[in-house]
C-alpha cells in the first residue's frame, strides 16, 4: 500500500531555491562602504554622455557628500525623497546617499505628466524632490511649477505649496533651469559641510536593514499605480543575487542602458554591481542603440542589460558591424520573453554566451527567477528559468488555491526575503497581494516541468473565459508566432453577447510580409482548438507599452472594445 501510494504520487508545484552563500543582514550604505574598502581604485561608475567617471573611493565621496547635505537640509530617516529624472550620475549619487541616512528614495518615472507627478508626490507625502530640467519631450521644471506655482517667486529657503503641503524643497539638477525656489545640485551640495563626517556615521550606524528604504510604483499594466515599498534586505539581496547568478567580480563591466528609476537599473543594475565592487556604465540619459553600442566597444564591457526590443535595435543598427563587443560575455534579457533568432543572434553576433533572462515583479524586489548561464537555449526562449535562492515558489489553482502538480497551469506565488514590505499607505492592497502565509500572489499564470524550470503563460486577468472554456492568450501567441509573416502578436479577450468573451489577435507583420484577417483564421483551423481560433484580427505596428517594454493589454482591450464597438 505504501509502495503504490509513492508511485501514485504526482510532484507538485513547489521549489525552494537553495545557495550556499547567506544572505546579507546589512544596510546598503554598509555594504557600499565595504565595497568601497575592498576597491577603492577600482572603476565605479561612467556616466558617459556627462563625461563623469568615479572610483569607488571618489564615488563614495559624492555619496557622503551628497549625504550630509541632506541632514544639513533637514531630511531625516523615513522621510520621502522624490527623484524625476533620466539616467544620470547624480541619480545612482541620490541612491546611495538617501540609504545611508534612511530616507525613503521615491522613484518617479520621467515619462510622468503633471497628473501623475502629483499623484506619485501626494501619495508617498515626498518632503524633497531631485528633478531634472528638461528631457526630450518632458520639461519637468515647467510640470512642477503647474503644480506648485509658489516655487517661481519663493526662496528655496521659504518655499511651501498650497497643493502639495508636504513638499519643503526642490532640487534641480540643470542649474540654468532652475526656479527661485529651487535649489541646485550644488547648491544643495554647500550646505554638506554643516554635518559632519562622525554625524553621518552615527545615522548610518543607526539604521537597520529591515527599514523601508525605496518606494517603487508599479508599471501600470493594469490600472492606477501602487507604490511597492522595499528595504535594504529587499533590494540589497536581490542585486547581489542577480549579480551572482551571472558570476560577477569586481573584473565585470555592466553596460545600464535600461531606466534607474525602475527596478531593473537601479537594483539589478546599480546595486548588482555595488555588491560585487563591478563597474556602472551609463551610455546615454535615454536608451539609443548605437551610443549602447559604443559604450560596450570603448569600455570593454562584459555584460549588457536589457529588454528583447533594445537588443533587437542594436542587432539591426546599420553601424552595428563596426563595434566590437568581443569583450562581452553575460547580461540580461528581461521584461518579456525572447524570440528565438534573436536569442541566437545576441549569442552569436554579441558574444553573449552567458545571457541570463530574467523575470520578477516590483513588488519582490524584482527578480525570482533566472535563468543559469549554461541553461539551454530552448530554456532562455521558453522559460523564465529557475527559482533564485533562499526563495520559494509554488503554483496554485486560482479557484481552490490548492498547489497544482507540475505541468499544470497555477498561479504564480513566490515567498521569501524579496516580498516587499507592502505598498505604501495601502493596507487593503496589501493584504490582497500578500496572504496570510506571506506568499505574494503575482497574478501571472505559469507552469513548472520536472527541472524546476517556469514558463509565465498569462496573467489571470488576461485569461479570457469564452463560453465557459480558459483559454490563455500566451497558448495563442506561440502557435500564431509560427506564421511566417508574423513579426509578433498579442491576443486578448473582449467583450461578447453570446460566449461573454471572444479572442482577438493584435498583429504585426514582418517586413515586406502581406496577410489578411481570413489567411489569419485559415491558417488556424485544425491546427488549434475552434474556439481559440481569433474572431477578430487587427494588423498594427506596435503594441502599447510600459517604458520598460511591458505590454498593456489592458490599453489593448479599452482600444479594441471601442473600435469595434463592444462597450
Amino acid at each position: 500500500m505504501t509502495r503504490q501510494h509513492t508511485q501514485n504520487r504526482v510532484q507538485n508545484s513547489y521549489v525552494s531555491g537553495i545557495s550556499d552563500t547567506p544572505l546579507k543582514g546589512q544596510t546598503i550604505g554598509d555594504c557600499f562602504d565595504e565595497t568601497v574598502a575592498r576597491f577603492p581604485g577600482g572603476d565605479a561608475l561612467l556616466s558617459l554622455h556627462q563625461g563623469l567617471r568615479y572610483t569607488w573611493a571618489e564615488l563614495q565621496g559624492a555619496v557622503d557628500e551628497a549625504a550630509r547635505a541632506l541632514l544639513a537640509l533637514g531630511v531625516e530617516k523615513g522621510d520621502r525623497v522624490g527623484i524625476w529624472s533620466p539616467n544620470c550620475a547624480e541619480w545612482t549619487i541620490t541612491q546611495f546617499a538617501t540609504a545611508k541616512i534612511g530616507a525613503v528614495l521615491v522613484n518617479i518615472n520621467p515619462s510622468y505628466r503633471t497628473h501623475e507627478l502629483e499623484y506619485a508626490l501626494k501619495q508617498s507625502g515626498a518632503s524633497t524632490l531631485v528633478l531634472q530640467g528638461k528631457f526630450k519631450s518632458s520639461d519637468y521644471v515647467a510640470t512642477l511649477a503647474e503644480l506648485a506655482p509658489e516655487i517661481r517667486d519663493a526662496a528655496p529657503d521659504t518655499f511651501s505649496c498650497a497643493s502639495l503641503p508636504e513638499l519643503k524643497r526642490v532640487v534641480c539638477l540643470d542649474a540654468d533651469l532652475a526656479l527661485p525656489g529651487m535649489l541646485t545640485w550644488q547648491g544643495l551640495l554647500s550646505h554638506a559641510d554643516q554635518v559632519s563626517a562622525e554625524h553621518l556615521a552615527d545615522v548610518q550606524g543607526s539604521l537597520q536593514f529591515d527599514d523601508p528604504i525605496n518606494i517603487q510604483y508599479t508599471s501600470g499594466t493594469t490600472g492606477a499605480p501602487k507604490g511597492a515599498t522595499l528595504s535594504h534586505h529587499n533590494i540589497l539581496n536581490n542585486g547581489f543575487f542577480v549579480a551572482r547568478t551571472m558570476g560577477f567580480t569586481e573584473k565585470d563591466r555592466l553596460v545600464i542602458p535600461v531606466p534607474l528609476y525602475h527596478c531593473f537599473g537601479m537594483v539589478m543594475g546599480n546595486l548588482g554591481c555595488m555588491t560585487h565592487g563591478a563597474t556602472m556604465i551609463y551610455p546615454g540619459d535615454g536608451f539609443e542603440p548605437e551610443a549602447t553600442l559604443k559604450a560596450v566597444s570603448e569600455e570593454k564591457a562584459t555584460a549588457l542589460y536589457g529588454v528583447p526590443t533594445m537588443f533587437i535595435a542594436e542587432l539591426e543598427h546599420p553601424n552595428f558591424a563596426q563595434y566590437d563587443l568581443s569583450t562581452l560575455r553575460t547580461g540580461i534579457m528581461a521584461g518579456s520573453i525572447c524570440p528565438i533568432e534573436v536569442m541566437r543572434q545576441v549569442i552569436d553576433k554579441m558574444n553573449m554566451e552567458d545571457v541570463t533572462i530574467c523575470y520578477g515583479m516590483t513588488e519582490t524586489s524584482p527578480v525570482s527567477f533566472q535563468t543559469q548561464t549554461d541553461a539551454p537555449l530552448d530554456k532562455r526562449v521558453t522559460t523564465v528559468g529557475t527559482i533564485h535562492p533562499h526563495l520559494e515558489v509554488k503554483l496554485v489553482s486560482p479557484e481552490t488555491g490548492a498547489v497544482v502538480p507540475r505541468g499544470e497551469t497555477g498561479e504564480l506565488c513566490t515567498r521569501g526575503y524579496s516580498v516587499m514590505l507592502g505598498y505604501w499607505e495601502n493596507e487593503e492592497a496589501t493584504d490582497k497581494s500578500i496572504d496570510a502565509a506571506g506568499w505574494m500572489h503575482t497574478g501571472d499564470l505559469a507552469t513548472m516541468d520536472e527541472e524546476g524550470y517556469v514558463a509565465i503563460v498569462g496573467r489571470i486577468k488576461d485569461m479570457i473565459i469564452r463560453g465557459g472554456e480558459n483559454i490563455y492568450p500566451r497558448e495563442i501567441e506561440d502557435f500564431l508566432y509560427t506564421h511566417p509573416a508574423i513579426s509578433d502578436v498579442q491576443v486578448i479577450g473582449v467583450p461578447d453577447e453570446k460566449y461573454g468573451e471572444e479572442v482577438m489577435a493584435w498583429v504585426k507583420l514582418g517586413e515586406g510580409q502581406q496577410l489578411t484577417g481570413d489567411e489569419l483564421k485559415e491558417f488556424c483551423k485544425g491546427k488549434i482548438a475552434h474556439y481559440k481560433v481569433p474572431r477578430y484580427v487587427k494588423f498594427v505596428d506596435e503594441f502599447p507599452m510600459t517604458v520598460t517594454g511591458k505590454i498593456q493589454k489592458f490599453k489593448m482591450r479599452e482600444e479594441a472594445t471601442h473600435e469595434l464597438g463592444l462597450a
